[in-house]
């Protein structure tokens, strides 16, 4: 009796978009949820990459104080010459030693000439430093000296967020499978708001980090709940553009923002001030976005699921049937059973290691952009231009092609790429970013098919968990990604060698994962696609671990 009802469930659970199918495919409904969900991703990508404006390092020099009134020779020769690029500047951290020059300024001595400079000691800024002020009223960076010897705290200011990204992602899964997307929606909406407010009023750089986590606790969470909730409401064929181009494109909307934002606000108070004023816009949705109805099935909920669907006819002014959903059976589901099985573990794993390597890729080309030649802010702007095309792509590839061969061939192409940037020569200068912003296009497309890929693989009862679980994993290459651009102080090319052989690793990696083109989305465990040769693999693990144990078994 049990197995016959529990069959039954899993039919009905099989049969969601058949049942609703009522609704139609883009009604008033729709329309609204759509719209109102994909805009409260221009929030996230408004603030997700501010840390490039937030954290930046203006040309700077050891500070000289004025009261020692050095002549003008002798001020503008006080710090030996280094190389930065193809040019001679100023040293960023040394300068020569202060009571020579100071000597050498009252006896008119002058530098070069009746001063040979190479022989003069030097010493650090202990009297702290000049900052270019031509692009910023101020940085972080400004603020509170993060160079020279503390220069490490720069990349580690991005990876402390992305470490807070990396506990949301774990934990808003879980909560968003366990309390709803929506609940889980709004409060970390709240967070990311508040404590970007918070976070204006920072006293010290420990503080600015201490928020800086819990900001990015709220930014990915928000993410992904919106992300799944559309996913689950929508009907296939708009699923597949709002999956793709949808969120993306509004993500992309709010990247596009950002520095316009930076290049009228120069001070990095006000700056966040502004990332977290839009925030507050969001309070109205919640009368408008619903629970998701398929989530509240796979909890038992009918009565509820069934008042939003026939709230939503009204809206789309169709009849509903009598009954729309059969009684379902609720069972608890966690983070663990994403890898109870063989088949779930190897999904898992697999995607695990896509979603880091695409998050290093993107994260590394998005931060890089402050050390492009040109404008900053046209290079920033330029670089979230080239998402909007990549996400167009995305949904042409999704809704035609097979999932594993787009995102194979996107992966490749980006890594080709960035192998290729080494290859060029120095003068070079337009060539090098037209190459790198093509490769940011690859790898964007292939981001946006992960996302929408990893949603239609894994089933209702744990999508959110899953896609969270998956985003954990990409935040370990986001936490890294810093550290890849700061390997650029020892070669300019190191860090596209590795990202580049990481994402040509990753896109063939990729072609292991299930095909789920033209699949229906699966709502339990049992109806999810198949891992290609998990039995084989299996069936390899068994006969050496019986052949290390000695164990006669007559079929292997």
């Amino acid at each position: 009796m049990e197995s016959s009802i529990r069959a039954g469930n899993q039919k009905n659970m099989t049969d969601y978009e058949d049942a609703t199918s009522f609704l139609g495919e883009w009604g008033r409904f729709q329309q609204q949820i759509f719209f109102l969900v994909c805009l409260t991703t221009v929030h996230n990508g408004l603030a997700a990459l501010s840390v490039v404006f937030l954290a930046d390092t203006p040309l700077h020099r050891c500070a000289i104080p004025a009261h020692l009134n050095l002549s003008a020779a002798w001020a503008n020769s006080s710090a030996p010459l280094e190389a930065l690029g193809d040019a001679l500047v100023p040293s960023r951290c040394s300068r020569y030693r202060l009571r020579d020059v100071l000597e050498f300024s009252e006896r008119g001595l002058l530098p070069g000439v009746d001063v040979n400079l190479s022989v003069v000691p030097t010493e650090g800024c202990l009297d702290g430093w000049e900052y270019d002020r031509s692009s910023y009223i101020s940085t972080i960076v400004t603020e509170w000296d993060l160079v020279c010897d503390d220069s490490w705290k720069t990349p580690l200011t991005s990876s402390l967020y992305f470490s807070g990204v990396l506990t949301g992602s774990f934990l808003s899964g879980q909560l968003s499978d366990r309390y709803g997307r929506k609940i889980v929606l709004f409060v970390f909406m709240g967070v990311q708001t508040v404590f970007t407010l918070i976070q204006v009023f920072s006293p010290s750089w420990t503080v600015f980090c201490a928020l800086y986590f819990i900001v990015g606790m709220g930014q990915v969470s928000n993410y992904v709940a919106a992300f799944v909730l559309g996913a689950e409401i929508l009907s296939p064929r708009v699923r597949t553009v709002f999956s793709t181009s949808g969120v993306c494109m509004f993500f992309g909307l709010g990247y596009m923002l950002l520095p316009l934002a930076a290049y009228f606000v120069r001070d990095w108070r006000m700056l966040l001030l502004c990332l977290a004023l839009p925030g507050f816009l969001y309070i109205p949705f919640w009368w408008f976005i619903p629970e998701s109805p398929r989530w509240l099935l796979s909890q038992g909920r009918l009565d509820e699921a069934v008042a939003i669907v026939r709230a939503a006819a009204k809206m789309n002014k169709t009849e509903p049937p009598a009954v729309i959903f059969s009684p379902l059976l609720k069972k608890a589901h966690n983070i663990c059973d994403l890898l109870r099985s063989w088949n779930i573990r190897w999904v898992s794993v697999t995607l695990w290691l896509v979603w880091n390597t695409v998050a290093i890729a993107y994260f590394g080309l998005s931060l890089n952009t402050a050390n492009l030649h040109g404008n900053k802010y046209f290079n920033c702007f330029l670089s979230a231009l080239v998402e909007m095309p990549a996400y167009f792509l995305s949904w042409v590839l999704f809704r035609w092609w097979s999932r594993r061969l787009s995102l194979c061939s996107t992966f490749l192409l980006g890594g080709s790429l960035l192998l290729l940037i080494q290859l060029l020569p120095a003068d070079l200068v337009s060539l090098p970013i037209a190459l790198e912003m093509t490769g940011k296009f690859a790898v964007t497309t292939a981001y946006a098919i992960v996302y929408a890929y990893s949603a239609e693989l894994y089933p209702t009862v744990l999508r959110n968990t899953a896609v969270g679980a998956c985003s954990m994993a990409a935040r370990i290459g986001s936490i890294i990604a810093p550290f890849f651009i700061y390997l650029r102080s020892y070669s300019v090319s190191l860090p596209y060698i590795l990202m580049g052989s990481l994402t040509v690793g990753s896109g063939l990696l990729s072609l292991l994962l299930p095909e789920s083109f033209g699949m229906p989305l699966p709502d339990t465990i049992s109806h999810m696609q198949r891992f290609p040769g998990h039995s084989n693999l299996n069936f390899r693990f068994g006969r050496f671990f019986c052949r290390r144990l000695q164990i006669q078994i007559p079929f292997i």
